[in-house]
């Protein structure tokens, strides 16, 4: 041990001859799981402002503490702890009082007696808390949560005690919660919470918190456990990826994953903390291996050398999302690509954004594993950037460089999707010097600038007044304008995912053109989206998604392309133009279709992750 026992514990009990002091106490005596071996001082302070002194006498010695709660979520050492055990499960850490309309609580209390005291006294709200194992701070510090409710939603104060002793508290203004973490600063010990309960008549708040617990233990395994051994990925269940991962009851020692849910790790009574670790690192490997997810604990480790183990069981890969560029489409890329890198952080992966205003390869590409552009139009999408990234071997997620400048140039696109059999509305292209309205068009047209994404640059015209005004107002995008017929139908949009067509998604926006306003500030209302499509038949579906293929296949697309459509009355769909890097908010289209069909947000961004990781051609290259 790096501290002498012996010394440290006459001067504790020389400073602190109130507090209790057990002597040679054991991890399995303390938590739910019942791993690990010795604690040589375990102390029992009981208040806060004991507490304060005691951390204060620990930093001064620099002497290493731990503090333990309920032990639900717990993971003890197989060595003898190197430093001092702090529990709360003692004196006013374990009080209860109620008020008007809340209730005040220790942290020291069980989250199951505190939603039983709420019922009886008369509280409703946090009954879906009650299974949970534990103690109100560990459910606190991880903001634990179940059936949707989380701890969070009812504190209305906190406080606690800083490392060096002086008292800390926060109101619920200043207190930003999220799943299974929060704002309060890691060297804050909290000691007691204030709740606001909404009001229930008891004998039914005891009636529902006696069918939820009951409904609970029929779900959950009997036996030591630290309860959930991993963190979801955000929509991805952690449960769901152990079991697909075909990991029930695999075992290391004396831990095994329960074959009735695959999140608990038991300890089926001979477990030692080294196959408790062993068994975690293996299933974060595999789920990783089969998923592209790499899971994170929930459990807390006495020792931080074993959470490292099982984090260093596979490395995640270290992704850099890029947003912004120069576009129109700027605000919209800085919408992608927050959404990409945080459902990438859920995903487990090691995540780094870069707002990006100029075309250059920077050092942060250079270091990344993967880049991941959330780039919308400009040189992110047009194959400048990947040009460079190719010709600097680093892989990154998307369309290669000619693909991208294909994809981009909606003339282009059109001259690939006639030579490949792609069914498009008439089109001609006009220029300054030769701006006639196209002998082999009819009124009315759409006019397009041809290199700008999200409806912009894009104008109707129904005769020949309005001609001359759009045209000059669009050439002020550049020297080529796209004329097309316009095509009355049904406007549909089809992903592709690592050569996957995705179910496609039926567009009705409130005024009948799908512009800037229908899809990102809805002042005119707000469009609907259908997926699966509403109003086509079947045919006409198979049909477009043929045709998506076809264009992915021609342009040489990687892993990720969303063509338009406009289906005709005749069940014809007619190919607008292609996206090599649509938008990518968790409410985008791409995502949408995604969700239809069976890839979480989380699960969709990885595997594009994963398919960079693994190619070494353009669009991905080394």
């Amino acid at each position: 041990m790096s501290f002498d026992c012996e010394q440290f514990a006459a001067a504790l009990a020389a400073e602190f001859p109130q507090t209790a002091v057990e002597r040679d106490a054991a991890w399995k005596h303390l938590t739910t799981l019942g791993v690990g071996g010795r604690i040589p001082l375990l102390l029992r302070p009981l208040d806060d402002v004991e507490l304060g002194a005691l951390l204060r006498f620990c930093v001064e010695r620099k002497v290493k503490y731990f503090i333990l709660g309920g032990g639900a979520n717990v993971a003890g050492t197989d060595d003898d702890f190197d430093g001092v055990v702090i529990t709360m499960r003692q004196g006013g850490f374990t009080k209860i009082s109620r008020g008007r309309n809340h209730l005040s609580c220790g942290v020291g209390v069980a989250l199951g007696a505190l939603a039983r005291y709420a019922a009886e006294s008369g509280f409703g709200g946090i009954t879906a808390l009650a299974g949970i194992p534990g103690s109100v701070g560990g459910a606190l510090r991880m903001n634990a949560g179940a059936e949707g409710r989380m701890i969070s939603d009812f504190v209305v104060d906190l406080s606690g005690v800083l490392a060096d002793g002086t008292p800390w508290s926060a109101r619920r203004g200043e207190l930003d919660w999220g799943y299974r973490k929060s704002n309060i600063p890691e060297n804050v010990v909290l000691t007691a919470a204030i709740f606001e309960l909404p009001s229930a008549e008891p004998e039914q708040a005891v009636a529902e918190l006696e069918d939820f617990l009951a409904a609970r233990r029929r779900r959950e395994p009997a036996g030591r456990s630290a309860g959930c051994a991993f963190r979801n990925a955000g929509a991805e269940s952690a449960g769901r990826l152990i079991d697909k991962a075909g990991l029930k009851e695999l075992s290391a020692g004396g831990a095994a994953v329960s074959g009735r849910h695959a999140n608990f790790v038991m300890n089926t009574g001979s477990a030692s903390e080294k196959d408790f670790v062993e068994l975690l690192g293996e299933i974060r490997k595999k789920v990783a291996e089969t998923s592209g997810i790499y899971l994170r604990p929930e459990v807390v480790f006495a020792s931080n050398e074993s959470l490292e183990k099982v984090m260093n069981a596979i490395k995640e890969p270290a992704v850099l999302v890029l947003m912004g560029g120069n576009s129109s489409e700027r605000e919209i890329s800085l919408r992608s690509g927050q959404a990409v890198a945080e459902a990438l952080v859920r995903a487990g992966y090691n995540v780094a954004s870069e707002d990006i205003s100029e075309c250059r390869i920077s050092d942060a590409m250079r270091r990344a594993d993967v880049v991941f552009p959330a780039l919308h139009g400009g040189f992110g999408e047009n194959g400048e950037l990947q040009k460079l990234m190719e010709d600097a071997h680093i892989r990154f997620v998307g369309c290669g460089s000619e693909a991208s400048r294909t994809v981009m140039d909606k003339i282009a696109s059109k001259t690939v999707m006639d030579k490949c059999g792609v069914t498009t509305a008439k089109w001609a292209v006009v220029t300054p010097e030769n701006r006639k309205f196209p002998a082999n068009l009819s009124f009315p047209v759409v006019v397009k600038a041809p290199c700008e994404g999200s409806s912009v640059g894009i104008k109707t015209a129904s005769g020949p007044e309005e001609w001359d005004k759009v045209v000059a107002e669009l050439f002020s995008f550049g020297g080529r304008l796209l004329v097309e017929e316009f095509v009355k139908g049904i406007e549909i949009s089809v992903p592709i995912v690592n050569g996957k067509v995705l179910p496609p998604v039926e567009i009705r926006p409130p005024h009948g053109f799908y512009d800037y306003d229908a899809k990102y500030i809805y002042k005119g209302g707000h469009t609907e989206y259908f997926c699966p499509a509403e109003s086509l038949d079947e045919e006409s579906l198979k049909k477009a998604a043929l045709y998506t293929e076809r264009f992915f296949t021609a342009v040489g697309a990687k892993q990720l392309l969303r063509v338009d459509f406009i289906v005709d009355a005749a069940g014809e769909p007619h190919a607008l133009e292609g996206n090599s890097l649509p938008g990518f908010t968790a409410t985008s289209l791409v995502p949408k279709s995604a969700k239809v069909a069976g890839f979480t947000f989380e699960r969709l961004c990885a595997e594009l992750v994963q398919s960079a990781l693994k190619t070494d051609e353009c669009g991905g290259s080394r």
